[in-house]
């Protein structure tokens, strides 16, 4: 199956910055790997807390359209609150 998350480039970085997002309902992100710069971008939380419920989420190549293009990536990691259904940071790779 195919996933596609609209995202944007993030400018502020850091502990306070991510804290704003995140009462935002949004979802600090980074895109990173061998012979790229890593991105910071963030995106909305609804957009990623009903497919990250299927198991080929994690194992399947996503689509990131990020500004316009599309990225092609997949999920390193993924930080979730400890007792709410909360995303709060995932780590993506460079497919």
């Amino acid at each position: 199956m195919s996933y596609t998350i609209a995202a944007q480039v993030r400018t502020e970085i850091g502990k306070g910055s991510s804290r704003r997002l995140r009462h935002a309902d949004k979802v600090p992100a980074v895109i990173y790997g061998p012979g790229k710069e890593p991105v910071a971008i963030v995106f909305d939380h609804k957009d990623i807390i009903n497919i990250q419920e299927n198991e080929d989420f994690y194992t399947s190549t996503l689509t990131i359209n990020l500004d316009g293009s599309d990225v092609k990536v997949s999920v390193k990691a993924m930080q979730r609150h400890a007792f709410k259904p909360l995303i709060e940071h995932v780590d993506f790779t460079y497919a």
